[in-house]
């Protein structure tokens, strides 16, 4: 069969012939439907170097995949033959408090994982080819009615991602709260439906491109502010000047590390997915009073339920372009040079 692997880092990766997967005992097989193509792919072919993440190449790229049972090892049971699931994508030990949580994203024995704090596309095989082994049942999640796997793909990251973030911040987003989505890309726009399908807070999307915060409003962005120089002024004026009380940065850059610091509200969140690089200076004076500012790695396989059955109920919809798996290059270049709105997902099947 064919897969897009990646053979060196700080390359494009090859679409190569490989042999399909055999399930060997407690493992399975999972038809890929969809493979959502990730911006942080381009970290492995553009800037990663050698050494600094513990991976061994060549591994098939694709952490967001959905599909159907392929087959199943021996001993393998409450899964059948057919069935359309969504593969949880971060492998951890299995064994560490943790993991037994669904929290294999925050394993506390990474040694102990299948790929050191990685899983499918990330250290070992992924889904941008025609089958996708997968060491654990556990890693599956049934798809729910009304939801098909090029539609899901995208939610095990793009929409898991922020999910997780804006769940965390669920306490401060009640009626008459504001979240600012800062970056309106592909786990951005997915944002602020998970803000408006989950919280009554006043939704405000920042970002640099025109188009971009087109999409913001057409999934439901109160307000929809350029990220120029005016944008904190802005910002500060939607809210009344109290500022925002939850800020997701889906960018992550020094300029909006900067924004975020700068329009945030007392006993607010500052939550930094992106991982453009940028770093805030924080002292006792350089943020309000009591914000929290953190960091998140994915999310939990029991949020990933969650989310797909808003998915299932069209609350939450990623924008998609699809792209065969010949043709899976492209939709990285539309990625890195902006051309891209929303997710790209791979089909191996069409």
């Amino acid at each position: 069969m064919k897969a897009l692997r990646l053979l060196e880092w700080k390359s494009d990766p090859v679409l190569v012939d490989v042999e399909e997967p055999d399930p060997g005992p407690g493992q399975v097989v999972v038809r890929i439907g969809g493979a959502g193509a990730c911006h942080s792919d381009l970290h492995f072919m553009r800037d990663l170097e050698p050494g600094l993440i513990p991976w061994q190449l060549p591994f098939t790229l694709g952490h967001e995949n959905a599909g159907w049972v392929h087959a199943l090892g021996q001993g393998v049971t409450g899964l059948e033959l057919g069935q359309p699931v969504a593969v949880y994508g971060a492998w951890g030990c299995g064994q560490c408090g943790r993991c037994r949580l669904g929290t294999e994203n925050l394993c506390e024995d990474p040694a102990a994982a299948p790929a050191f704090m990685g899983g499918s596309g990330l250290g070992l095989d992924g889904g941008m080819a025609e089958l996708l082994l997968v060491p654990s049942p556990r890693h599956l999640v049934p798809l729910p009615d009304g939801l098909d796997p090029v539609a899901a793909a995208p939610l095990t990251d793009a929409g898991l991602t922020p999910y997780h973030a804006v769940r965390r911040s669920w306490p401060k987003l009640a009626p008459g709260t504001t979240a600012v989505v800062v970056g309106v890309g592909g786990l951005g726009h997915l944002a602020v439906q998970i803000l408006k399908a989950t919280t009554a807070a006043r939704v405000v999307a920042v970002d640099t491109r025109a188009e971009a915060l087109t999409l913001a409003s057409e999934v439901g962005a109160d307000v929809a502010v350029p990220g120029d120089a005016d944008a904190a002024q802005e910002i500060r004026s939607a809210t009344g000047g109290r500022g925002a009380d939850v800020v997701l940065d889906f960018v992550g850059s020094d300029s909006t590390l900067a924004l975020g610091a700068a329009v945030a509200r007392s006993l607010g969140d500052l939550t930094v997915v992106g991982i453009a690089g940028g770093t805030l200076g924080l002292s006792f004076f350089s943020v309000p009073y009591e914000v929290s500012i953190q960091t998140t790695y994915w999310g939990a396989r029991p949020e990933l339920v969650e989310v797909l059955d808003l998915g299932a109920r069209g609350l939450v919809r990623a924008r998609i372009t699809t792209f065969a798996l010949e043709k899976a290059l492209d939709a990285y270049a539309a990625m890195e040079h902006g051309r891209l709105e929303g997710r790209a997902v791979v089909t191996p099947q069409r």
